[in-house]
């Protein structure tokens, strides 16, 4: 696993500042104790572009995926505090 986490950590790396501090606090404070559906899930948020994650993050504006948005609001949101 460590490979895979090694890969998410890679894709944390974001064109958005904004995005690029937020995910990588997350990862070296959360990614090695996700288990496997939920390291999954934050590669599949990983994929979407910065623009759209960029709004629900801080504008509120729906990515169209219920568990995508549930997973940010549960793991990530904390980190803006």
């Amino acid at each position: 696993m460590n490979i895979e986490i090694n890969k998410t950590r890679w894709k944390c790396r974001r064109g958005l500042r904004e995005l690029d501090l937020l995910f990588r606090k997350f990862a070296d404070t959360t990614l090695e104790s996700l288990d496997q559906d939920d390291l999954l899930m934050f590669n599949s948020i990983l994929d979407i572009e910065d623009q759209p994650l960029y709004d629900f993050i801080f504008k509120r504006h729906a990515l169209g995926n219920t568990a995508q948005e549930d997973f940010i609001i549960k793991y990530l949101k904390k980190f803006l505090d």
